[in-house]
């Protein structure tokens, strides 16, 4: 039992427990060791399903939180992906084995730095990592086929509404910071629709030009 709860299995059985049934985004869970993706100092909670802290006033998302965020974009495999908030790469690591390739973007540079290590040592390749500010997206990649946002604020940055594909599929943190709405949403002609939301949680704030002032 012991080992059992030290091992990315304990993480799937949280991800199972939090509603998630995609085989495909469990066997993600199941190939990503956190432990290569937290601080040395927290490895002892890797395969716990909890947020830990990684600088800079900023904590990784909860597992089982970052599935549930992953499946509202409804991933096929074949997508073109942006990521904001790069963080350890533990989630970017998830979205790689999920979809074709990740574009993903970190406003700390010593965090990002970090995140690139952790992903080549787990030899995650179809990934591309940036530094800057997430919240006015990665306009030089784009468009996309699906966005994930890993901070709240009060509504989707118009960057990255117009990044995003007709078609696509976004999902934010929706709120103030510390109390929001995960939701899901489609790229329409006229700009985003509302298609449900995902679960209550809490973030931290999206920082930049189109989000909180830095």
């Amino acid at each position: 039992m012991r080992e059992a709860a030290s091992s990315p299995e304990a993480l799937v059985r949280a991800v199972r427990a939090a509603g998630i049934s995609d085989e495909r985004l469990l066997q993600a869970v199941r190939a990503t060791p956190r432990e290569a993706f937290v601080p040395t100092g927290h490895r002892a909670h890797a395969y716990q399903d909890v947020p830990v802290p990684i600088g800079h006033g900023q904590v990784t998302t909860q597992p089982s939180l970052s599935a549930m965020m992953i499946e509202g974009l409804d991933l096929s495999g074949d997508e073109h992906v942006l990521e904001v908030g790069t963080g350890t790469g533990f989630q970017t690591a998830l979205l790689a084995r999920s979809a074709a390739d990740v574009v993903t973007i970190e406003m700390w540079p010593d965090i990002a730095h970090r995140a690139r290590r952790n992903l080549a040592r787990q030899g995650v390749r179809n990934v591309e990592s940036r530094i800057g500010d997430g919240s006015g997206g990665v306009p030089d990649r784009a468009p996309y086929d699906a966005i994930i946002v890993s901070a709240a604020f009060p509504e989707v940055p118009a960057p990255l509404v117009g990044q995003l594909r007709l078609g696509g599929r976004l999902v934010q943190p929706i709120g103030p910071g510390g109390r929001e709405q995960v939701v899901s949403f489609l790229r329409t002609a006229t700009g985003l629709e509302r298609r449900r939301m995902v679960t209550p949680a809490h973030f931290v704030r999206l920082r930049g030009q189109y989000g909180f002032p830095s």
